[in-house]
């Protein structure tokens, strides 16, 4: 078995300022203009009488939606809790939150109430903070490991997770879900961005199940690794809930014929771009830098794979998802090039490219959501918000 403990190198990345040329001036000033008619686009959304975005009168809702729209027009310096649209935006995702520190409507307790808490990190609003902290505690309550359950409901799990189950470490839907990478990595953003530190046994144990869904044999300790040195990220250690051995794992990519490195073939499941970007993100949140082989394999996986004309292995399928995690990962990483361009300049041009003129952005597919333009717009404000460099 490989060894799946965590050796945190202290490589240094260069400090670089983001546009410090006169085109650079150029391309954020495009941004600049972009994300004003996002905002417009999303103000205009808003609903007046209970200040979320695209609540269900019927029920359930996704506060996350909400969170999403908050959060990018937060990031933005210009903007904070006193402005008129933050604020009631803010006020409706206070409204979703319950006694045990969840944010939700009944429904995707982790998504929702981690996004949640992504919008509400720099909100200086005694109650904001209040629900940020409860909130913490309840994210902490939905990891799989060896001293929680996988809650009453759970229709496999109600003992604790040890170390070697495919689900340690993880985070799903919800208590009874099974765990996946873009769950983790939303509540590792909240983590991060609420400021809990990357000591906090939460963090560990995620690196154990980031290690599981990287393709890379050299940490990844799961049979569907074997032999495999893409560096990339899947979706999961399980197909699905009921397969729990850890022997397949997942891919919404599926799978493809790979050459190793003794130059034989083997098939497994395919790294893909959305996925990539959020995993390596997350090991940049835990402190990890240039150096260890976990952050080296998926940045040479991202500078081998690098687009903006698609999520690499999924086509149109999540690609607002894509930009907003690619902005965020390139951002946290501090590099100004990846394959030899200018990410911040080919990201800020992709997107001009499907901005429509009331400030939305063109629908591309209808996979995970993204038929929704308030929630493609949330997601492309985020990335333009990180290719503008508002965020440093």
């Amino acid at each position: 078995m490989k060894r799946l403990t965590i050796s945190i190198l202290a490589a240094a990345l260069p400090v670089v300022s983001p546009f410090a040329h006169a085109s650079d001036a150029e391309s954020r000033a495009k941004a600049r203009a972009m994300i004003d008619r996002a905002i417009e686009y999303l103000r205009a959304e808003q609903n007046p009488e209970t200040g979320g975005w695209r609540e269900n009168p019927e029920g359930p809702s996704y506060p996350a939606i909400t969170g999403l729209v908050v959060n990018g027009m937060m990031l933005d310096p210009r903007y904070n809790e006193t402005d008129p649209t933050i604020a009631a935006g803010i006020r409706n995702i206070l409204s979703y939150a319950k006694p045990d520190g969840g944010i939700h409507d009944g429904v995707l307790p982790t998504y929702n109430t981690a996004i949640c808490l992504s919008a509400l990190a720099d909100v200086r609003l005694p109650d904001a903070a209040r629900i940020v902290q409860a909130g913490q505690s309840y994210l902490r309550t939905l990891q799989y490991h060896d001293q929680n359950t996988g809650g009453d409901e759970a229709p496999t799990f109600n003992e604790p997770v040890p170390p070697n189950h495919p689900y340690y470490g993880g985070v799903g839907y919800g208590k009874h879900g099974r765990p996946d990478l873009s769950n983790l990595g939303f509540f590792l953003q909240a983590l991060h961005d609420t400021g809990v530190s990357t000591e906090d046994p939460a963090f560990k144990r995620a690196m154990v199940f980031l290690q599981r869904v990287q393709m890379l044999d050299e940490v990844n300790d799961m049979p569907y690794a074997d032999g495999t040195n893409q560096g990339g990220f899947i979706y999961a250690t399980v197909p699905n809930l009921e397969s729990i051995d850890g022997l397949a794992g997942q891919s919404q990519a599926g799978s493809f014929e790979e050459t190793t490195r003794t130059g034989g073939t083997i098939v497994r499941l395919r790294a893909y771009g959305s996925m990539t970007y959020v995993g390596f993100k997350s090991l940049i949140f835990a402190d990890l830098a240039a150096g260890d082989p976990r952050v080296d394999a998926a940045w040479r996986w991202i500078n081998e794979h690098y687009t903006m004309s698609e999520n690499p292995g999924m086509g149109d399928d999540g690609r607002y998802y894509y930009y907003c995690a690619m902005g965020r990962a390139l951002d946290a990483f501090g590099q100004p090039e990846v394959a030899g361009r200018d990410w911040r300049k080919d990201l800020i041009e992709a997107l001009a490219q499907l901005q429509e003129p009331d400030g939305s952005f063109r629908v591309l597919d209808d996979r995970w959501m993204e038929s929704d333009p308030v929630l493609i717009t949330a997601y492309a404000l985020i990335a333009l918000q990180h290719a503008a460099g508002n965020t440093n």
